[in-house]
């Protein structure tokens, strides 16, 4: 049985700006211009004929970045806004838990709005009463339930949202990214009611950029990108398509970053003589060329610290050289140098180079925090003597969903003893 039918559904927004914010119908008269100034300067289409079907009693999750048209899916099924084109089709009583405080009334207390919100979901005046303890005790706002909800933090905004949702005993749960705003210690509360929903045979639409709870609780996943469905099946496979998709755009703006900041450089009237100082050397063994790359040889410019890196450079000498060294270095943007090595360093013997060659340093896991990186590659005698120096020409990107700080990242591990109760860590 489908608990909830999306079909073909396009959602469209008129998007004012601020030069319309303060029109009004007699001042546009006044100057002539009524249908121009009245008129919204861009449709915008937050959905684009999606379509999907959630089973009864199935955890079916929604992922994309900010601004796909996630939330407004969700108020599209809740019936807070309508569809422009297609329908929707609700079977069961909804409970949703879509924006912070929606439906709080700011000036009155907590206790008046846990009525308030519980009529509107559809109980009665002694449904509610019966369910106010545990809505509050669930929330733990015991202490502040007759205090305005205007002076409650968006963590409380939260939990008595959550908790007058859940305790409506809904048979269809909508969650939106809600949770991001919780107490550390309140969500796991969420997920375990989430879990026990899951157990009582709810359907629950649920939308998170948290990858690795969806993965956990959904039995299906949507992926939503620019409003149109791009795939919809287990979770483990969406994630990672939605994983490589975001991966490959960081790796364009990178590119364009990149290209603005070379372009700008260019603009500079020192550019000749900054170019200079980037590179020295008489080339006896020049280096070409130098790419970035992943372990299985992608060109690429942006990487998770847990993967690798080939830094391939094409070299070439005119006459045969038997005293070289190759070396490279890393470079965060302060000028620290997070790691150097060279040939002559790790005592590789090299004999002799003439015409043209390549050489490829390989790196099986970056092991570098979040940031940029600037690469330094050389060639050189084993007394120092440049042939070619390149100081700082290229860079890479880590995109790391890790908080640590530093420069390096160390592989470790954390244990406790008996006497100290602990969570594992989210995995992603």
């Amino acid at each position: 049985m489908i608990a909830i039918d999306v079909d073909n559904v396009t959602r469209i927004y008129q998007k004012f700006s601020a030069r319309h914010r303060f029109q009004t119908f007699k001042s546009a008269l006044l100057k002539g211009n009524i249908f121009k100034s009245l008129q919204a300067d861009e449709l915008v289409t937050a959905l684009d004929r999606v379509s999907l079907k959630v089973e009864k009693g199935t955890t079916f999750g929604v992922i994309g970045e900010n601004g796909s048209g996630k939330s407004t899916l969700l108020k599209v099924i809740a019936g807070i806004a309508k569809p422009t084109s297609g329908r929707v089709n609700v079977q069961g009583k909804v409970s949703a838990l879509i924006e912070l405080g929606a439906g709080f009334h700011p000036e009155i207390s907590g206790r008046e709005n846990v009525y308030i919100n519980g009529i509107m979901l559809g109980l009665t005046k002694k449904e509610i009463t019966e369910k106010f303890d545990d809505i509050v005790r669930f929330a733990e706002l015991e202490e502040f339930i007759d205090a305005p909800v205007k002076t409650y933090s968006s963590g409380m905004y939260m939990r008595l949202g959550f908790s007058i949702a859940i305790n409506v005993n809904p048979e269809i749960l909508l969650v939106d990214e809600i949770l991001a705003v919780g107490d550390a210690s309140f969500v796991p509360k969420c997920l375990d009611r989430i879990d026990d929903f899951r157990r009582r045979k709810k359907t629950i639409l649920f939308v998170s950029h948290d990858l690795s709870t969806v993965e956990k609780v959904c039995d299906k996943v949507a992926w939503l990108r620019e409003g149109k469905i791009q795939m919809i099946s287990e979770p483990k496979r969406v994630n990672d398509a939605y994983l490589q998709d975001v991966a490959e755009k960081k790796e364009e703006d990178f590119r364009i970053r990149q290209k603005n900041i070379q372009e700008e450089i260019e603009k500079e009237q020192e550019w000749d003589e900054e170019r200079r100082e980037a590179r020295w050397g008489k080339k006896e063994i020049e280096i070409e060329k130098v790419s970035l790359k992943s372990l299985d040889g992608k060109e690429k410019h942006v990487f998770s610290p847990d993967e690798g890196m080939i830094i391939e450079m094409d070299v070439v000498s005119s006459i045969e050289i038997k005293d070289f060294v190759f070396g490279i270095g890393i470079f965060n943007p302060q000028g620290t140098c997070c790691y150097a090595t060279n040939t002559h360093l790790e005592d590789f013997e090299l004999l002799a180079i003439k015409g043209k060659g390549k050489v490829f340093y390989r790196i099986e896991q970056l092991n570098l925090i979040n940031g940029t990186y600037y690469l330094d590659v050389a060639t050189h005698k084993k007394d120092g003597y440049p042939y070619d120096y390149h100081r700082s020409l290229y860079s890479f990107m880590v995109s790391s969903r890790y908080k640590d700080l530093g420069v390096g990242r160390l592989k470790h591990t954390w244990n406790f003893s008996p006497e100290i109760k602990t969570n594992p860590p989210k995995k992603s």
